[in-house]
């Protein structure tokens, strides 16, 4: 019989049953009805676009648990550990519904309980009890002794690990004393099986068999209606968000920054609302992220900024985020009015204690980041945080003017300039070498199909002058028609818009737009990632779509059709870097690869750190020309001690701002001799017959 049905104390076990239910269930519905109104003080965005595909991207994230297998390596296997504590427990929350729900709360008990079903089922949960104990026993020696630096020993996992702990105990113990009291022998399920054989032994009477039985049944129940009352409540809400957060990831470009009306930025009215200065500025998706952490630490540890001793840390910045809401929103929400008022609702106009930028998030933490999307890579729950950050700094320069020194010069250049370089005169693709190569500079009533954006970096700084001559060079080699814009061409915009000034970034964006539909262009080739990622996926929301080629994909493709042949033979040991925004940004790995290992004895060596594990070079998000914190270690320097440790000769890039980057720590390390830093097309060019 089960234990519902007896009676206790005077009343119906179905009343008890149900009475606890209902109290758990109240103050479960309770947080996450608050959660959720907190969750929609932020902004509207459209997230319900694409729902078949949004459905699919979340089960093949969540069911096989490709969102913690992704980071798995050798020295960290946490990921395969999660993967068995999720499949595991999954089976057990199953089984709650059938054994407890259906066969106890509504008496089904009769149909269910006893048959071989339950049989089969119980003995599986005994072999997921024993994984999710040994699971539980190196997390707890993992977070709580060995400890590495991206967990933290709290309380609250503490008292997680325990309750998980209790119910496999709990269930191990609840089938050996029904078992023991029913005089059931049978090896199936085989741990409940050995502890009723144990038990029967024991000597002990059938009314005190019969009495453990009811009792580990209603502790087993009381923690499950624990564990729900404390989910919500506790930093383990990502159990639920996450599975949400899933499904409303983006689908298209990783890191989307909606642009800002320039009617609304030449508004001297609605200046104090760019950006993000107040906890619902931020979209409710942002404020659904910060339930979504599990504070894993994965994106702390690959932080290229915190890895160099910088402020910033990715999981402390959404960590204070998510307490500064649950402090602060609950006065934010919109209470009942009082009846005289004659209103039916009001907003409370209470004043944070806490700034948003200042308190919560520090100025050198929005600074420190070069937006490289590694904590976003690594994240098993799909948070934002660049897309936060960018927001943060947009309120710092378009609401309060405040910005490093040298991003204010950087700015400055772009607005007086048309790129963001000083010191530097128009070097841009003039006539005098153009002429020479035979290069069709376009003018006013021309016309082309293929444009070779050359890019600020490529055009205006003497070292990546050199690849940009090497690329024109190898697209003519291949009988490629393409027209430049010469010193027509500006900046596309990138450094402006993630060192948050939008208003010079939209400027350029349609102004560009405009010169390009002018000329009738149709399709791009850069040779700068960031001009690649701004034109390709940012300047559609603006009116211009356009095919954006980077030029390892276009290299690598003329290779293949055999329209360019690298025949000469380069005895050198290489290694390549992805640039973060060719790699991460846009999953373009493949092709350099490609390109390198074509070559006649080049020797190619992968740096441990690689493709989408990649590590920054330390030049974007504007720090190309924005000064990293003082008394830190420059992330160039530390990436190019990666390089160090293949033993190879030379370092190779697909990207001008890798190229500066490299260049500089090379001679910081005093390693020019033994050590050079090159364009891939540079690499190319030299191969070529």
């Amino acid at each position: 019989m089960s234990p519902v049905s007896a009676t206790y104390w005077g009343m119906p076990g179905f009343f008890i049953f149900w009475v606890l239910f209902a109290i758990a269930f109240g103050l479960f519905v309770k947080r996450f009805y608050l959660l959720y109104r907190l969750m929609c003080l932020g902004k509207q965005e459209n997230r319900f676009d694409r729902i078949g595909e949004r459905i699919k991207a979340m089960l093949v994230e969540v069911v096989p648990q490709w969102c913690t297998l992704k980071t798995l390596t050798r020295n960290d296997l946490a990921g395969l550990a999660h993967a068995f504590l999720f499949w595991s427990f999954s089976l057990f929350f199953i089984s709650y519904i059938i054994f407890i729900g259906l066969a106890g709360g509504f008496g089904l008990s009769s149909v269910i309980e006893r048959t071989p079903f339950e049989t089969v089922y119980f003995s599986i949960l005994d072999i997921a009890a024993l994984l999710v104990t040994l699971v539980l026993i190196a997390a707890a020696i993992r977070r709580y002794i060995i400890r590495p630096p991206r967990l933290q020993p709290t309380a609250e996992a503490a008292i997680i690990l325990m309750m998980v702990f209790s119910l496999m105990a709990l269930h191990v113990l609840g089938v050996g004393f029904d078992h023991a009291a029913r005089g059931v022998h049978t090896s199936w399920p085989p741990l409940g099986a050995a502890l009723a054989g144990w038990l029967s032994k024991s000597g002990l009477s059938q009314a005190t068999l019969e009495t453990g039985y009811r009792v580990v049944w209603w502790l087993h129940y009381l923690v499950i209606l624990s564990f729900m009352v404390y989910i919500p409540r506790s930093k383990h809400l990502h159990i639920l968000a996450s599975i949400a957060n899933a499904f409303f990831k983006p689908l298209g470009p990783k890191v989307v920054l909606e642009p800002i009306p320039l009617e609304a930025l030449e508004s001297p009215e609605g200046s104090a609302s760019f950006g993000v200065s107040k906890i619902q500025d931020f979209t409710w998706k942002d404020l659904l992220d910060l339930y979504a952490c599990a504070e894993c630490g994965r994106c702390h540890i690959n932080c290229p900024a915190q890895l160099t001793g910088k402020t910033l840390s990715p999981r402390e910045v959404i960590h204070h985020l998510k307490e500064h809401l649950l402090e602060t929103g609950p006065s934010l929400l919109p209470t009942k009015a009082e009846p005289s008022s004659g209103n039916q609702t009001e907003a409370s106009a209470e004043t944070p204690a806490k700034t948003m930028i200042g308190d919560v998030v520090t100025e050198g933490e929005i600074w420190a980041c070069t937006t490289c999307g590694a904590c976003q890579e690594v994240c098993p729950v799909n948070i934002e945080h660049i897309r936060k950050i960018i927001e943060l700094r947009r309120n710092l320069v378009l609401s309060q003017s405040k910005m490093p020194e040298s991003a204010q010069l950087m700015l400055r250049n772009m607005q007086q300039r048309g790129h963001p370089w000083a010191g530097v005169q128009s070097m841009r693709l003039r006539g005098d070498w153009t002429s020479d190569l035979d290069i069709k500079v376009l003018a006013d009533s021309d016309s082309v199909n293929t444009l070779f954006w050359v890019g600020c970096t490529g055009a205006l700084v003497e070292r990546n002058v050199n690849a940009t001559l090497a690329m024109t060079r190898v697209l003519k080699a291949a009988g490629v028609d393409f027209g430049v814009l010469g010193e027509a061409e500006t900046c596309c915009g990138d450094p402006a818009r993630r060192a948050g000034y939008e208003f010079q970034f939209q400027m350029m964006a349609e102004q560009n737009i405009e010169m390009f539909k002018s000329f009738n262009i149709k399709e791009i080739i850069t040779t700068c990632p960031h001009c690649y990622n701004t034109i390709k996926h940012e300047y559609p929301k603006y009116g211009g779509d356009f095919k954006v080629i980077h030029y390892t994909e276009l290299i690598a493709d003329l290779i293949n059709q055999g329209k360019l042949k690298l025949t000469n033979q380069l005895n050198s040991k290489l290694t390549y870097h992805d640039p973060c925004y060719l790699g991460r940004y846009n999953s373009v790995y493949k092709e350099p690869r490609q390109i390198l290992q074509s070559i006649p004895r080049a020797k190619f060596e992968e740096m441990e750190r690689s493709k989408d594990t990649g590590f920054c070079c330390g030049g974007g998000g504007g720090l190309m020309w924005i000064e990293e914190q003082p008394g830190t270690t420059k992330v160039s320097h530390l990436r190019i001690e990666d390089v160090i440790k293949t033993g190879v000769d030379t370092v190779v890039a697909a990207c001008p701002y890798c190229l500066q980057m490299f260049e500089d720590a090379i001679d910081h390390k005093g390693m020019k001799e033994s050590l050079k830093a090159k364009d891939l097309v540079e690499i190319v060019e030299e191969a070529m017959k």
